[in-house]
């Protein structure tokens, strides 16, 4: 709830533009050796209900604190649960105790923190003059890539396709407050007229590339979202060797991104080098681009800066007692037991 209230206090266009710039402070921050690498996430396959994963996605910042993002995908969800399709929580531990010092859910900041670096990478890789953007799979993730992107570009049309019907057309009015001539489109036809595509979808493991390897604009530019597991991927290959390839996490591209199906020579600079040093993406801008977008830690421990702070300006949070220190530290029974 009190994310919520923040929200909407601060308003959706301002908090996403404070997300826009610390992840861009953050990748060049990164890209020039001021902060650490995350290392890649970790977690299991869960087959429960349908085929989905829980993983967990560290970052530490030494002498300072580290963060740590448990989440779940689980497609099954919309359907059988009616819950989101990724769900989460983000806990935040002081450096110097190793005392948990803040806990949050994840859905929003997770949302929020993908569109954002789809910004940032696009405000990179994709033409300036771009005013077309497509959208192949419009569930939770498509509102925040869509607002992310309105905020850098000056959009004058936007074509979505997703494999639900209902989730097309309910997109209509989730992004309405965005003010965009939104319509529904087939996905070639996407892939054929967008200078900016996002594939943000639930395919699944092996089921091929949501749109064909037709003729796209020479200067596309792709967020490839929705490869979060070995073995699913989303555009054509053909696409991806003739385009500049840009991961957010190397590691974790290679394992599960579109970059699985790449060699280290097809494989372009990460997004924290090109932020660091742009003047490989502006070379590239007229040519076919893709950041394989597989999300990682470090966007997750600025996500939560980002809310903590407002938070901390407004007043919101709620103090509770989860950790149990009893009154002899070298002791862990309490005196009348």
């Amino acid at each position: 709830m009190e994310i919520a209230q923040i929200i909407r206090a601060v308003g959706r266009d301002a908090i996403m533009d404070e997300m826009v710039e610390r992840l861009t402070e953050g990748f060049r921050a990164l890209g020039e050796g001021r902060l650490p690498p995350s290392p890649p996430r970790s977690g299991f396959v869960r087959e429960s209900n349908g085929t989905g994963v829980l993983e967990w996605m560290p970052h530490h910042d030494p002498g300072s604190s580290a963060t740590v993002k448990v989440v779940g995908y689980t497609p099954a969800n919309a359907a059988a649960s009616a819950l989101p399709t990724i769900i989460g929580t983000i806990s935040r531990y002081d450096d110097a105790t190793g005392r948990l010092t803040a806990l949050a859910d994840a859905v929003v900041l997770t949302a929020l923190r993908t569109g954002a670096a789809s910004a940032v990478a696009s405000r990179l890789l994709a033409r300036g003059d771009s005013r077309v953007v497509g959208l192949i799979g419009t569930g939770a993730q498509a509102v925040s890539q869509l607002h992310a992107l309105s905020r850098s570009f000056g959009i004058e049309r936007v074509i979505v396709h997703d494999v639900d019907q209902d989730n097309a057309d309910s997109f209509l009015i989730r992004s309405k407050f965005l003010g965009l001539d939104v319509s529904i489109a087939p996905p070639e036809a996407i892939a054929a007229e967008a200078d900016i595509i996002c594939t943000a979808t639930t395919t699944e493991v092996g089921a091929g590339p949501v749109f064909g390897d037709v003729d796209t604009l020479q200067h596309v530019h792709v967020n490839a979202v929705g490869a979060d597991l070995p073995g699913k991927t989303e555009l054509p290959v053909a696409l991806l060797r003739r385009a500049l390839v840009c991961p957010d996490h190397l590691e974790q591209a290679r394992a599960e991104g579109e970059c699985q199906r790449l060699s280290d020579e097809e494989i372009g600079p990460d997004l924290a080098t090109l932020v660091a040093g742009p003047g490989a993406a502006e070379a590239a801008r007229d040519t076919p681009t893709v950041f394989d977008s597989t999300g990682f830690a470090l966007e997750d421990h600025i996500a939560l800066d980002v809310l903590l702070g407002f938070a901390d300006r407004m007043g919101l949070g709620t103090p509770i007692d989860i950790e149990y220190h009893p009154r002899d530290a070298l002791n862990p029974y309490p005196d009348e037991a």
